[in-house]
């Protein structure tokens, strides 16, 4: 019997600098189990990540599609940077085929933050979701679909330092929870100013860390949230960018 949409089962997967992390959807982007993690590897280059993913999904239900948000910047399904798992393992890596080769289904291969988006905005205005984690994910979202995505992690924002060098893991280790708290109402600032977004989503495991309170147009949003954009990228939707383009831009 054929696939319907409504039937699909999605594999979606979320790669994070520490760990990796997959459930199975339906079309409606609802669990249909409590998704699982496994560790990054190290070094996080693709062929073990591949592995870490065979491993994880190992004993998972039966899926018809892949979903994946990978922590860079991609091109139809081509990795171009990948700041937090290795840029010289990444480079021009089509994540999308080695995945469709290794686990035998059709696949979309996203930014991670843009994945998050599909799954957590509400669809009405311009929609902005940050990721607070290894590093800085951003994504942009009109009435619910994505906008060209831009790595603005890599833009200065202090003293010639990047939003993932202001505010990363690796900042918040070096300064403490009391100095990052300030750099993060700061950058918050800079991004409702820059951006005048209708509304604000919050992910990323460092999100537990902030200790002020947010304006009413923020919200913090789960990873269980966010892993349901898997879902999105497979619906049948003819926006330009959303489907065809998946979130990037053009050459």
């Amino acid at each position: 019997m054929k696939t319907t949409p409504t039937q699909l089962k999605i594999l979606s997967i979320d790669i994070g600098g520490s760990s990796i992390k997959a459930t199975i959807l339906n079309s409606n982007g609802d669990l249909k189990m409590d998704y699982n993690k496994i560790v990054t590897p190290s070094p996080a280059n693709p062929d073990n990540v591949i592995k870490a993913i065979k491993t994880l999904v190992e004993k998972f239900p039966a899926y018809d599609k892949i979903s994946v948000g990978f922590p860079g910047y991609v091109r139809n399904g081509v990795v171009k940077t990948a700041p937090n798992l290795g840029d010289s393992y990444w480079k021009d890596v089509d994540f999308r085929k080695k995945l469709e080769e290794s686990l035998g289904k059709d696949a979309q291969v996203v930014n991670d933050a843009d994945m998050q988006g599909l799954g957590v905005v509400s669809g009405k205005g311009l929609e902005m979701v940050i990721t607070l984690g290894t590093g800085f994910g951003t994504a942009l979202l009109m009435d619910g679909h994505l906008l060209p995505h831009l790595e603005i992690s890599h833009h200065p924002v202090s003293k010639g330092r990047d939003y993932d060098q202001y505010i990363g893991d690796q900042a918040l280790e070096k300064v403490g929870e009391k100095q990052w708290n300030r750099r993060m109402k700061k950058v918050f600032n800079i991004l409702k100013t820059v951006f005048n977004y209708d509304y604000l989503y919050i992910g990323g495991g460092n999100s537990d860390v902030l200790n002020f309170k947010l304006d009413k147009n923020m919200k913090i949003v789960t990873n269980a949230d966010g892993i349901k954009g898997g879902a999105k990228l497979w619906k049948e939707d003819k926006h330009p960018i959303t489907h065809t383009a998946m979130a990037t831009p053009t050459k």
